[in-house]
């Protein structure tokens, strides 16, 4: 009942798009990845984010990856803007995000899933096709990892 008094507030059947952000944290040849601990795509791999009212999007990004995984960045070039719509059986937009993902600089931390995170763990980048992962995650991992080698010396 409470949801659907609130549904057009939430992030759950809302009202109008929802704003989130995207941390990708490479180190050498791994991403950090999160197992996503609640609705929607539970249980799946994604990268860490979400805004809160009246933070700006990089403030979003550090606090994010400090509360899912334990680890400071730095949040540094777009990666990719997408939409992310997901529907329900009656095919009404049960979840619309539009998400903005970044790359991040690792700065310290030490890495623990916290906050909705299942888990937290660096993953190979070979081993990205392997795993259950949000539509659109794989490519933005490799995107962001070309754009690092590019401006890496």
């Amino acid at each position: 009942m409470l949801e659907s008094k609130l549904s057009g507030m939430g992030r759950r059947y809302p009202s109008q798009p929802v704003a989130g952000v995207g941390a990708i944290v490479l180190a050498d040849d791994q991403v950090l990845l999160v197992r996503r601990g609640q609705a929607p795509q539970k249980g799946w791999g994604s990268i860490p984010g979400a805004v809160e009212l009246g933070e700006t999007l990089a403030e979003a990004v550090a606090r994010e990856v400090r509360e899912e995984c334990g680890l400071e960045v730095r949040p540094g070039v777009l990666v990719e803007v997408f939409e992310r719509i997901l529907r329900d059986a009656e095919a009404r937009v049960e979840y619309h995000y539009v998400l903005m993902d970044y790359l991040c600089e690792l700065e310290g931390g030490t890495l623990r899933a916290g906050d909705d995170a299942a888990d937290a763990a660096w993953v190979p980048l070979s081993q990205l096709d392997e795993l259950a992962m949000t539509r659109g995650t794989p490519a933005v991992i490799r995107k962001a990892h070309a754009m690092r080698a590019q401006v890496s010396p």
